[in-house]
């Protein structure tokens, strides 16, 4: 956890799940933590259940309005002198069929997982490189790179993220600016109990995968390591998850007719 130690941290999607979790192991190093999410009240509360509160801001802010999130930026840049790693944590999934979803849902998701988290990376990026120091953070997902069932924006968003951070990646080496994506598989949140139905309504339900998935507190661990490791990619997972992923690599056709049979809860 040393690499954390002295650095200003902004991590979004704070409000509960994996950004909890971040909070709750963080705020036990020496690091100055700005946490966001839409709920105000569900981020004081994670302030209050955690340590060092004097050094862990509140920042609410919705990743779906997009004309605040430069504004949001600039202040989160002066809470503590400037943002030297951002946790782009926050997100929404989704459980439905392509000819069901429409269009509305479609557009929200990607609002949400993809034009939110890159602008917040952007607005961030000119204080960064004038420091000589940045490190993005992107919690996409295994479908990222995979994509199955009934997650076909929430999987169109993820592959887009993956492609906006590989290239700011490429650009701004030079500049002493870091990428790290996250790929997780299933874990226990309460993601797909939010998870967008094709009408924009809520499952309101828990996936039985994701009820058998990784604790938050050991994908944290695993997550934090990779962080401070600098690693460009970390698949955190499942065998069956982590499988996935190589064997669409490896291995596409037979991909394709594995995803094809598989269960979609």
């Amino acid at each position: 956890m040393k690499y954390f130690e002295n650095k200003t941290i902004w991590i979004t999607g704070a409000s509960s799940g994996i950004g909890e979790g971040l909070v709750k192991c963080l705020s036990q190093v020496k690091c100055n933590l700005i946490i966001s999410a839409r709920r105000e009240e569900q981020l004081t509360r994670v302030k209050d259940d955690n340590q060092n509160t004097a050094s862990i801001e509140v920042l609410p802010l919705d990743l779906a309005n997009g004309p605040t999130l430069e504004d949001k930026a600039k202040t989160a840049e002066t809470l503590f002198g400037g943002v030297d790693i951002l946790f782009n944590n926050g997100g929404i999934s989704q459980r439905d069929k392509v000819i069901n979803t429409s269009m509305e849902v479609q557009r929200q998701i990607m609002e949400v997982n993809y034009f939110g988290t890159i602008a917040l990376s952007k607005y961030l990026l000119p204080g960064m490189i004038k420091r000589g120091y940045g490190h993005h953070v992107a919690v996409t997902s295994a479908v990222g790179i995979i994509s199955t069932p009934l997650r076909s924006g929430y999987s169109a968003s993820k592959h887009a993220v993956h492609g906006f951070y590989d290239a700011l990646r490429s650009e701004h080496y030079d500049d002493g600016i870091k990428v790290t994506l996250i790929l997780p598989g299933y874990v226990n949140t309460k993601i797909s109990y939010n998870a967008l139905m094709g009408d924009g309504s809520k499952q309101n339900t828990l996936d039985k995968a994701q009820a058998a998935g990784l604790t938050v507190d050991q994908l944290v661990k695993r997550l934090l390591k990779s962080v401070a490791a600098q690693k460009e990619e970390s698949y955190i997972g499942g065998f069956k998850e982590v499988f996935g992923i190589y064997m669409k690599r490896f291995f596409p056709g037979i991909f394709s007719v594995l995803v094809r049979k598989m269960a979609v809860t």
